[in-house]
């Protein structure tokens, strides 16, 4: 073992949360160390959040060039460089890479690009990227090292080497026949932005429909929205066997309830889960204990087994967001300062950048039923919602859950034009414990999107109480 360099705070992995409270606590006049293997700012400006949202904006104007003569703008034929895609995208990830490096150097903070491994609670042996070795310690440990893209267990599937978001994100070219493995948010993404670059795509999903954490009407409506775009779904689908090699031609074998099938494609992407980063990092040396799902055990702090370590974002089985990521490294930051932060009672929204996009916050009547919690619901299709008469964005709809016997909003759910937008709006109401009519009866500008938020609440039948 090298010798062992002393810190006051070491960071495992360059997530979201944990360079946040690196910079925090190196401007604070703390020395310290965040250990990264491979993406320098982590996952998301790398190979996920950004990199895909990129994409998908890509996807979009393509969509709107092809349907250009509805707005009355005539185009010619149109075609797809995707080595054009992917080089925009690139660039956005190397200014990102950029706007880090600089980070790091400006807070203070050091930037040790290599593979960490705990050798003892508080200390952690790096195989530097450069070669050779460095032993690190310090007060306060953070594990911040994510997730990856699970692969099921499905015979032949590992050996078709299947892509994965990463991959997906960095092809020079549309397939010619994209099969999605995974119904949830990161496949119906996929399937609906390498649909606009031009490939024929089939989903194919166990479940009996897509997205099945969400009600049951924005699951439909959501496959309303794709097979109008021509995406084939095979739904209730038990996966048997896959053949070829993704990029050439694939064969996936399914059995549905119509009986088995064939489909037959050029490439194969797997949606299917994320599996934490937690194998081979030395947490048994450290006697950090997981869940029985393979992620760090944390208490409402964010605190591990161990006094002194902590873990944040994905790894801790927070909500697998970016945005939970920078909120864990103000519970953790806190803490670490003597306070009493928590995770419990947050109130987390998230938004599914399809085209319309999904949003919700809150309860939905899945959840509201399952907890025994009485509701009053109000929907309002987007089609009333006046700006999408100008726009043409009729798709979707809104829900909105008040308690049954008081005017607390409870829950909102969006798939509709400016969903992730309307829904900070929403959140708001909902932080601030706003009676719903405050913000029914609120003068909401015209002409936008927000707007139907009046409409929708009006729609709520009145409490039992009154």
């Amino acid at each position: 073992m090298s010798q062992i360099e002393q810190f006051d705070t070491l960071v495992l992995g360059s997530g979201q949360g944990g360079k946040l409270l690196a910079w925090h606590l190196a401007r604070a006049g703390q020395r310290v160390a965040v250990v990264e293997r491979q993406w320098v700012g982590g996952s998301c400006p790398a190979v996920a959040c950004l990199p895909s949202k990129n994409e998908i904006w890509s996807a979009r104007v393509a969509h709107l060039t092809r349907h250009a003569a509805e707005f009355g703008a005539t185009t010619g034929p149109i075609t797809i460089d995707m080595a054009a895609v992917r080089d925009r995208k690139r660039g956005m990830v190397e200014r990102e890479a950029e706007f880090h490096l600089q980070t790091y150097v400006s807070s203070g903070a050091e930037l040790i690009m290599g593979t960490g491994r705990f050798v003892s609670p508080k200390s952690i042996e790096v195989q530097l990227n450069s070669g050779g070795t460095r032993t690190l310690a310090a007060s306060h440990v953070v594990v911040n090292v994510g997730t990856h893209a699970a692969i099921p267990e499905i015979p032949g599937l590992r050996a078709v080497n299947p892509l994965t978001h990463i991959g997906a994100l960095d092809l020079d070219r549309a397939p010619q026949h994209l099969v999605v493995l995974g119904g949830g948010y990161v496949g119906v993404e996929m399937a609906q932005a390498y649909r606009r670059f031009g490939s024929r795509v089939t989903l194919i999903e166990r479940g009996a429909r897509l997205m099945s954490r969400e009600d049951g009407d924005v699951g439909e409506e959501m496959q309303r929205i794709l097979r109008a775009e021509n995406i084939a779904l095979v739904l209730n689908a038990q996966m048997i066997r896959v053949e070829g090699l993704s990029g050439r031609h694939v064969q996936v074998l399914v059995r549905t309830p119509e009986g088995e099938q064939t489909v037959d494609g050029s490439d194969i992407l797997i949606a299917a889960g994320r599996i934490p980063n937690t194998a081979g990092i030395g947490l048994e040396q450290a006697g950090i204990e997981l869940d029985e799902r393979g992620y760090i055990k944390v208490n409402q702090h964010l605190q591990t087994s161990v006094p002194g370590v902590w873990a944040i974002g994905e790894v801790a089985g927070s909500p697998q967001f970016t945005h939970v990521s920078v909120d864990d490294f103000r519970v953790v930051h806190d803490n670490m300062k003597g306070g009493n932060r928590s995770t419990e009672d947050r109130l987390i929204p998230y938004t599914l950048f399809t085209d319309p996009p999904l949003a919700r916050i809150g309860l939905n009547e899945t959840d509201a039923q399952r907890e025994g919690i009485a509701v009053r619901v109000a929907t309002l299709p987007m089609s009333s919602v006046l700006r999408t008469e100008a726009t043409g964005e009729t798709k979707g709809f809104m829900k909105v859950l008040v308690g049954a016997e008081d005017d607390r909003i409870r829950g909102f759910t969006m798939i509709g034009s400016e969903a992730g937008e309307v829904l900070a709006a929403m959140q708001t109401a909902m932080i601030a414990e706003l009676p719903y009519p405050r913000l029914r009866d609120a003068v909401i500008s015209h002409l936008t999107i927000a707007e139907g938020l009046g409409p929708l609440l009006a729609r709520l039948p009145e409490s039992a109480q009154r």
